[in-house]
């Protein structure tokens, strides 16, 4: 029992799913623009790949996915006018990391934490008038978690992760005139945090 799923310079892939909650924007440190709205939580699905440079340590590459909705109040550039629209959203973070591993002997359970950084892309439709807008910009995150190793080759995951998007809203998109734009002058940090659940395969 002590090998299950543990093997130096072994590689793993994962499929994951699992709920990432609401999250709030704002334009309120700068004077000059205004909008409020948030990130829709919802269903979130991503694949990883992971190089275990020795049983207690790897190195992974991911890739998560979120289509979901963004209820935004805005002003309208140049009217003393604000609006509301609900925005059409799809998130992507290709993300790159390490990971450390945690486990006691002869145990089928794994504990891990890891931590990432990488690349979040966004595209945003109005739904008004067909506008849209995309954005790319830095990314980070970390989670914990566990894997229970049912044999060798299979394990289910437990975790919870937190991928934040650094001034993501502002140099890309911003709620001004007709709903899409660029090149407003201020920022806003988005936080997503995510409880999931997936299977691991060790392919060695």
């Amino acid at each position: 029992m002590a090998s299950l799923g543990v093997h130096a310079q072994s590689v793993n892939v994962s499929v994951n799913a699992g709920y990432v909650f609401d999250n709030k924007f704002d334009s309120y440190y700068d004077p000059t623009e205004f909008y409020n709205g948030k990130i829709k939580g919802g269903f979130q699905w991503g694949v990883a790949a992971e190089y275990r440079v020795q049983p207690s340590v790897g190195i992974e590459i991911s890739y998560f996915r979120q289509d979901t909705h963004s209820p935004t109040t805005y002003l309208m550039r140049g009217q003393l006018l604000t609006k509301f629209t609900d925005f059409d959203l799809g998130i992507n973070y290709i993300m790159l990391g390490a990971n450390k591993y945690f486990r006691a002997s002869n145990s089928q359970l794994e504990g891990f934490a890891g931590l990432s950084a990488g690349v979040f892309t966004a595209g945003l439709t109005n739904p008004d008038n067909g506008n849209e807008a995309s954005v790319t910009k830095f990314a980070w995150g970390g989670k914990l978690g566990g894997i229970f190793w049912a044999s060798d080759s299979v394990g289910i995951k437990l975790q919870m992760q937190m991928l934040s998007a650094v001034q993501s809203v502002g140099g890309g998109f911003y709620f001004g005139t007709g709903g899409v734009g660029t090149g407003v002058s201020t920022y806003s940090t988005i936080y997503q945090f995510s409880l999931g659940s997936g299977l691991v395969f060790n392919l060695q």
